[in-house]
């Protein structure tokens, strides 16, 4: 089986459980890989926002589920949930609505709104709707451009040309989310 016929296959298994995980930068990926002709564009939308989906239901199943948790009590005493809370307190819609777009609030928004009195179904209609929206902005931006992406980094041909690329932009990311963390930590 050729590299471009296992990326067909397992892609958007990994497009979905990346946009759960990561976020965009798998997305975009998907989006970079459908201009390329190795994934549907459609299909990658579709798995990432259910990806996003999922994830952030699961998320807000946990806050709603162990809000009383001495783990969700903790995360509670932490800033970036109370800077979720203050936002959703402010608008409670755009803000269910726009959390995914909010660098630092994306993983602990859907727990702290867990917690709040806002209704399942109400939840999960606005995630839902954000999410195909969110999947849909950032699986563009790979595909729109494509060409300048390639053009920067070369074109993707294969598979350990992906792996090596996410893992470099995981890692970047990474270590400036760390670097992140240690100054908040240093100036409190």
């Amino acid at each position: 089986m050729s590299i471009e016929m296992l990326i067909a296959r397992y892609g958007l298994v990994a497009v979905f459980l990346g946009a759960g995980i990561e976020g965009e930068t798998m997305v975009v990926t998907g989006g970079l890989l459908a201009h390329d002709g190795l994934m549907p564009v459609a299909g990658v939308a579709i798995a990432a926002a259910a990806g996003s989906f999922v994830a952030d239901q699961g998320f807000f199943a946990a806050g709603r589920r162990f809000r009383d948790h001495p783990r969700v009590k903790r995360i509670e005493a932490k800033p970036p949930f109370a800077k979720a809370m203050a936002l959703f307190e402010r608008h409670p819609t755009a803000f269910v609505f726009g959390f995914r777009f909010l660098y630092g609030l994306r993983t602990v928004s859907p727990i702290a709104i867990g917690t709040t009195s806002i209704r399942t179904r109400t939840f999960a209609a606005i995630n839902a709707m954000a999410a195909i929206v969110w999947a849909a902005l950032f699986t563009g931006i790979g595909f729109v451009f494509a060409d300048g992406i390639e053009e920067i980094f070369g074109r993707i041909k294969s598979i350990e040309h992906v792996v090596i690329g996410v893992g470099v932009a995981a890692a970047v990311i990474f270590g400036t989310v760390q670097l992140i963390r240690w100054r908040r930590g240093r100036d409190q």
